[in-house]
């Protein structure tokens, strides 16, 4: 970590852009908090209360990116929208990561009807339309089309997250195909590293397959997972603000695809303040993600090195 971080600093870009990054997930974890402190003692959260004196005001200086349509200041209702991109960031790009290793892993050492199985299954989900199976996988958690007791597993889950069931299907349907990439990448350098001399030796040593997967290939290709999980979680961001500006992914809980949604029946009447915060703050995270994985690259690959 320690050249990791000497690498970043040569570079004021990736600096700010970790910044922010850790800026974003300080804040997500604050709202997140903040949600679940205001639900168990019954309380409003701030960036739902109404007003409707002040329903589309301007930006001014008490509220700094004005009120929307219930007067609710839309700059606290953006950043609580983060725990919301925050959290299908991280869930749907930690599932993502780990079925793209595991998979790239046993495909790439292993090889044979092993690897023939890894490449016919990832040759069906890249075939697969990526936004049109999130939708479906929203549209079936949160409408309710699924059986009774899939239903309750779901309704469980999401109460141990703290979140909609068209939210945890979000978290599902990227994981289930955002990691196509990941494990293509990973076979690949995986087939090279097998015949490593390291590798070699533990072969001979009698070292079990397991082993050597864990302790020789696994640390080998970590940095490839670390900078696509950059990379994934802002894709998961993306995809969240679309499948909720659509009305099947969030519904209650404050989001940049509601709030964009919200806002462009009144643009003809002059009011953007509502679509240009949710906008903004979209904007920054999806790029210091992407500025921050383009650096981490340079940082962790060997070959760029």
């Amino acid at each position: 970590m320690k050249k990791v971080w000497q690498s970043l600093k040569k570079s004021r870009t990736a600096v700010i852009s970790l910044f922010l990054v850790i800026f974003f997930l300080l804040m997500a974890i604050g709202f997140e908090g903040y949600a679940i402190f205001c639900e168990k003692t019954g309380r409003i959260p701030v960036y739902e209360k109404t007003n409707e004196q002040l329903c589309d005001l301007p930006p001014s200086s008490q509220h700094w990116f004005g009120t929307d349509y219930l007067g609710r200041d839309v700059f606290l209702r953006a950043a609580a929208g983060s725990a919301t991109a925050v959290k299908v960031g991280v869930a749907g790009g930690g599932i993502s990561i780990i079925i793209g290793l595991f998979l790239g892993l046993i495909a790439g050492y292993y090889g044979g009807r092993i690897d023939d199985a890894v490449v016919y299954i990832y040759s069906i989900f890249a075939a697969m339309p990526t936004l049109l199976f999130i939708l479906a996988f929203a549209l079936l958690f949160s409408k309710g089309f699924v059986s009774p007791a899939l239903s309750g597993a779901v309704a469980f889950c999401a109460g141990m997250l703290h979140a909609e069931p068209g939210v945890l299907a979000i978290y599902l349907a990227i994981g289930l195909t955002g990691w196509v990439t990941l494990c293509r990448v990973i076979r690949s350098e995986c087939m090279v590293l097998k015949h490593a001399p390291f590798v070699e030796a533990a072969v001979t040593a009698g070292e079990r397959s397991w082993k050597i997967i864990i302790k020789h290939l696994l640390p080998n290709v970590s940095h490839l997972a670390i900078i696509y999980f950059s990379l994934t979680f802002a894709t998961a961001v993306m995809s969240e603000v679309i499948v909720s500006y659509l009305g099947i992914g969030v519904q209650n809980a404050p989001s940049w695809g509601v709030m964009i949604s919200n806002g462009q029946s009144k643009l003809y009447l002059g009011i953007w303040w509502e679509i240009a915060g949710a906008t903004l703050f979209m904007f920054i995270l999806v790029l210091a993600l992407n500025l921050l994985g383009d650096h981490l690259r340079d940082a962790l690959d060997p070959k760029s090195r």
